[in-house]
């Protein structure tokens, strides 16, 4: 059975399997399936449809009745999840911690240490990596089920043609097929915040408000396209909608949010995020929020999900966070050639098609000692 990276399980627990979103080794796929996907119905997950809507008597909710009524909307989810891992991937492709899902450490940034039973909830990590992970793929989800929709490809919605009448201006008119962000953000957190809303400690907090900010990221910063018509390239009449962001817009987002991330703590009532600190001021919707510091992630440790920077490339000339000195943590790197085969003399060719030739180029690489 293939694993498909999804953080839905807590509302998409974290399953970690090496090269997802392909299948595992055999030898990981027992401790994926069995014991993992069992404890982790509704959190950052990892599985398929069916893996996920086989586990219905762990379901609650929304999301029971979504894994009965509507198995194609689950199939979106998993498609978003698996966006919000790309786009994780892309944006901390320099960083230390890279969002790499080989192996099992993935999973490990969700999970601090393997619970038994009901207790993989305690041993969730509350850093600033895991409020990434679950706000992108909060993100995803909305982006992938509104983007089906206004493809055509789900029964249950189409276009937003909410938005009517013409600018103040008179100059254009609503029209066109605008993208039903709500009914994409309704699905998204009916499936993403199930597994949560009835608990009551700040992990609960935490999680509830990373979700949204990632839905917020998608949903508060729609734009507006528009397209003229008229003979001869006239724009007699000018027609506009909304439409998502593009998703990598919504990563950098996102990556800026991770940045400037709030730690916080639970307020005596246990009902609400307060921020570390007298003079720091609270965090709005759209922020992202943790309870511990990260671990420097420089040596490879699988309890908190570190898979170390030995190996990796680096700039040698880069004073940045991608730089050998700041990515190697200061043990140093060494310098080595490598053959590459590039594409060279390409040609255009009446039409329509570019023709390359092959060439070897030899280059000097820099990794991490």
């Amino acid at each position: 059975m293939d694993i498909v990276l999804a953080v839905i399980l807590l509302p998409l627990h974290l399953v970690s399997a090496s090269r997802l979103p392909f299948s595992p080794p055999t030898d990981c796929r027992a401790e994926t399936l069995n014991q993992i996907s069992h404890r982790a119905v509704g959190s950052p997950l990892v599985m398929d449809h069916r893996s996920i809507c086989r586990k219905t008597r762990r379901l609650i909710g929304k999301q029971a009745e979504i894994c009965r009524k509507e198995p194609e909307i689950v199939q979106e989810v998993i498609k978003g999840a698996k966006l919000g891992t790309g786009e994780c991937q892309f944006q901390f492709k320099e960083r230390r911690w890279n969002c790499s899902t080989a192996d099992k450490f993935f999973g490990r940034i969700l999970m601090q240490d393997r619970g038994r039973g009901n207790d993989w909830w305690r041993n969730l990590q509350d850093i600033r990596e895991t409020a990434f992970v679950y706000a992108v793929t909060s993100a995803g989800v909305t982006f992938a089920v509104t983007q089906s929709c206004s493809m055509g490809e789900l029964l249950q919605c189409g276009c937003d043609y909410q938005m009517k009448g013409e600018s103040p201006d008179g100059s254009w008119e609503w029209g066109g097929c605008g993208d039903d962000i709500d009914f994409g953000y309704t699905k998204s957190r009916e499936f993403m915040d199930a597994q949560t809303r009835h608990r009551s400690d700040i992990r609960t907090l935490l999680t509830l408000h990373n979700n949204e900010a990632g839905r917020l990221a998608v949903k508060n910063f729609m734009r507006t396209e528009c397209k003229c018509h008229g003979l001869s390239g006239s724009c007699a009449v000018k027609t506009c909608w909304k439409k998502m962001p593009i998703f990598r817009e919504v990563g950098v987002r996102l990556k800026e949010r991770f940045n400037g991330a709030f730690q916080v703590m639970g307020s005596n009532n246990g009902k609400h995020l307060i921020p570390v600190g007298d003079t720091i001021k609270a965090p709005t919707a759209e922020d992202l929020v943790y309870t511990n510091e990260s671990p420097n992630f420089c040596k490879r440790n699988r309890k908190t999900g570190s898979q170390g920077t030995k190996g990796r490339a680096c700039n040698a000339t880069s004073m940045g966070i991608g730089g050998c000195d700041l990515l190697c943590c200061g043990r140093g790197y060494k310098e080595r050639q490598v053959v590459v085969e590039e594409n060279c003399k390409c040609r255009f060719h009446w039409c329509c098609v570019v023709k390359c030739s092959k060439c070897t180029a030899v280059k000097t690489v820099h990794e991490c000692l």
